[in-house]
């Protein structure tokens, strides 16, 4: 399981790449009005995928490890501990919200109608998945679930 923490690890700067690119290019669209390019489907269709790959990973890690079980075991005991209630259910509820909001904008952003609400779907939607997957990260400076930068390379 070690090798799939790291590959986890490593996926992670992959989604925050390709999260920052989209919301950088979502501004960029609506502060300037530019049309709606190919590198910003490209960004929008990259994140997605990345998060995709980032979901089945991480559930692969849920399920393999100890956390399904200990909610299987009881809820009032996993939320009474920070760190199983971030990993158990924290972590997973949030990147699941967040990486339905990356599918949802994706759809909305290829229907919409003009190239300026198409940046402004982008802004919205790739935006707040963005917030919540960096807000769902263990950062080293998160005390109590704090986990490396670069798993494996330490």
């Amino acid at each position: 399981m070690q090798t799939v923490l790291v590959i986890h690890n490593i996926l992670r700067w992959a989604v925050l790449l390709f999260g920052l690119w989209t919301v950088f290019n979502a501004i960029s669209g609506v502060s300037s009005k530019r049309a709606f390019s190919a590198s910003d489907n490209r960004s929008n269709l990259l994140f997605m995928i990345f998060c995709d790959i980032q979901l089945l990973v991480g559930l692969s890690l849920y399920f393999s490890n100890s956390w399904f079980d200990k909610v299987k075991e009881g809820m009032g005991v996993v939320m009474k501990n920070g760190y199983d209630r971030f990993f158990a259910v924290e972590h997973a509820s949030m990147m699941i919200l967040a990486w339905i909001l990356v599918h949802v904008g994706r759809t909305s952003v290829k229907k919409a109608g003009t190239d300026a609400a198409k940046h402004k779907k982008m802004l919205l939607f790739f935006g707040l998945a963005l917030l919540l997957i960096l807000a769902s990260i263990p950062w080293p400076f998160r005390s109590e679930i704090a986990r490396p930068l670069f798993r494996g390379f330490n």
